[in-house]
């Protein structure tokens, strides 16, 4: 699934070359026509995002879409090809196009039930009115896993699995360990790390865990097995200690025993 950063720069793009114009909406598929025939010809106004969510906002209509495991958006161009598979939603404007394919939900909603939605997810390192005090709170008074919570996305929006354990050995912090052990200090480590690193991932298209400094190269020149910390690692980069993996929240978690005791 795609994590928040790709959300962000997906929602970026779509603002860049659909906002402002009136659109054309269609659904190839056909399970999305009746919506699509709605909007159709409407000028978008605001495309968003908020952790792994996009909302497109027409006026007085708001089409709501979670890509999920599968779904992805692909680039179209004039002169616009033949739709290739289950095409749910086509968008164009301005010369310029996307076609969602296979997405976990794509649907319109009035402002009430996005806000619905947008309620019952947590704080997005990404926006910029996100509020670290309310994660840091939901965190501090829970007995759950720390690793655990990282992946709830009422608690960190956009977290996925790659920053939760990325974040966690960088934090030198154990994965099992029960929210309300952190102190304040190492909640601030976690969120600073996953408000640089989802940034630089908006930027460059890519997870980047580490920073040039580490590496001794700049992004843009760094290897995928460069970019990563601990996650699908055999060995600390640290200590050399083989790295320990185990099930925590439904997917597999990644750490040093040593390094995040």
């Amino acid at each position: 699934m795609p994590e928040g950063h790709t959300i962000h720069r997906t929602a970026a793009v779509h603002q860049k070359e659909l906002v402002g114009h009136r659109t054309t909406t269609t659904s190839p598929q056909g399970r999305f026509a009746d919506e699509a025939a709605l909007l159709n010809g409407r000028k978008l106004q605001k495309v968003e995002a908020h952790g792994k969510h996009l909302f497109y906002h027409w006026r007085g209509k708001i089409v709501h879409v979670h890509l999920g495991l599968y779904g992805k958006f692909r680039p179209l161009k004039k002169p616009y090809v033949e739709p290739r598979g289950a095409v749910r939603l086509r968008m164009t404007a301005n010369e310029r196009g996307f076609d969602l394919v296979g997405p976990n939900r794509c649907e319109v909603l009035d402002k009430s039930a996005a806000d619905k939605i947008l309620d019952r997810l947590g704080q997005d390192p990404l926006r910029d009115d996100a509020d670290p005090e309310v994660a840091w709170k939901r965190i501090s008074q829970s007995r759950a896993a720390i690793g655990r919570l990282l992946l709830d996305q009422s608690v960190i929006a956009g977290v996925g699995n790659i920053y939760r354990a990325d974040a966690l050995f960088d934090a030198g912090i154990h994965p099992d360990r029960a929210g309300n052990s952190l102190d304040r200090d190492d909640f601030d480590t976690l969120w600073s790390f996953f408000d640089r690193t989802m940034h630089v991932g908006k930027k460059y298209n890519k997870i980047i865990n580490v920073t040039p400094e580490d590496v001794g190269k700049p992004y843009s020149k760094m290897k995928r097995e460069e970019r990563l910390l601990v996650y699908k690692k055999k060995h600390c980069l640290r200590c050399d200690a083989k790295i320990k993996s185990w099930d925590c929240g439904s997917r597999t978690v990644y750490a040093c025993p040593k390094c995040q005791k």
